[in-house]
């Protein structure tokens, strides 16, 4: 009799521990966030351990805003303001913009105006904006064996170059450089092709083709950014068209604009594109313009960017 009223007593508390149990957890559909067009998403809240929520955005750009330092200089401004870390993928204009027309990434700041004005109208963004400029140089061996120097525009200086077979390197990867390259061989008549020995097409970035052109003693074109960033590691190269500061340059065709572009959240709806959004107005702001205008300066003597977002 007591062990029967024992298992009474046992049946009547799991059922009140049963009743007492949690409900099933519900799943809550995510959401993309909406374009911010004129305020900013505010940065992430803290979690309960003080730690800022996960938050990355993707940033397709060139290996110029990289091997510059520039990204390096002013990145973590915008990282401290939102709460978000930015990935970086430097790489040529070209392969920036491909990755971007797969959604792979949610901005682009990239330098090859064509390409740019193709990316937006074929509704990969929305629209694109002018961020700063630089300008190409062409650098070469100190002796300078095909006499470059004495060119009047860049299209002579290269003619130059071909007439006397002298070595060239190019990035050969489709890239804002690569891109300026191969107008100006147009524009001299030259079509450059894999059975000139004389021209080595590389598939690297800005600052491996400056090592090897360092190293091979081969002319190449570079922007002013990167070189300026990189010359005390190349101790055979100098400029030998271009001049020694943007101002000197005597041939405008070298100028060379970047742009941002957010990624179309309309066409690849898993875009971060409220933070891509604010990236843009970040980098576009007065106070960015102006960290972007000063970088180098203190150690070059001169920008080695120009900012010229619109007002």
């Amino acid at each position: 009799m007591k062990h029967f009223s024992f298992a009474l007593i046992l049946l009547a508390l799991l059922a009140v521990s049963a009743g007492c149990a949690a409900p099933a957890p519900t799943t809550v559909p995510l959401t993309v966030a909406p374009v911010v067009q004129a305020t900013q998403v505010p940065a992430a809240a803290p979690t309960d351990s003080g730690q800022a929520a996960a938050c990355a955005l993707r940033l397709a750009t060139t290996t110029s805003t990289a091997d510059s330092g520039l990204l390096d200089a002013i990145l973590p401004a915008f990282e401290k303001q939102f709460n978000c870390k930015v990935d970086v993928v430097a790489v040529g204009t070209g392969q920036a913009l491909e990755i971007g027309s797969k959604g792979d990434a949610d901005v682009v700041l990239v330098h090859a105006r064509s390409q740019e004005d193709k990316f937006v109208k074929e509704g990969n963004a929305q629209a694109r904006f002018d961020v700063m400029y630089n300008d190409f140089i062409l650098v070469g061996p100190k002796s300078d064996p095909a006499n470059v120097s004495g060119a009047a525009t860049a299209k002579e200086a290269f003619k130059l170059i071909a007439d006397t077979q002298s070595p060239f390197a190019s990035r050969g990867d489709k890239s804002g450089t690569n891109t300026k390259e191969l107008a100006i061989w147009a524009s001299a008549g030259i079509t450059p092709t894999k059975e000139m020995k004389w021209y080595n097409s590389l598939g690297q970035g800005m600052g491996e083709t400056l090592i090897a052109s360092n190293e091979g003693n081969f002319y190449t074109l570079a922007d002013r950014g990167t070189w300026l960033a990189m010359k005390d590691k190349l101790p055979n190269l100098a400029i030998v068209f271009g001049g020694e500061t943007i101002d000197q340059n005597p041939d405008k065709v070298l100028y060379n604009p970047y742009g941002v572009m957010a990624v179309n959240p309309d066409k690849f709806p898993t875009v971060n594109a409220a933070m891509a959004s604010n990236f843009v107005q970040w980098i576009l702001s007065p106070e960015t313009q102006a960290a972007i205008g000063k970088y180098g300066q203190d150690k070059f003597g001169q920008a080695l960017f120009y900012a010229n977002a619109a007002k």
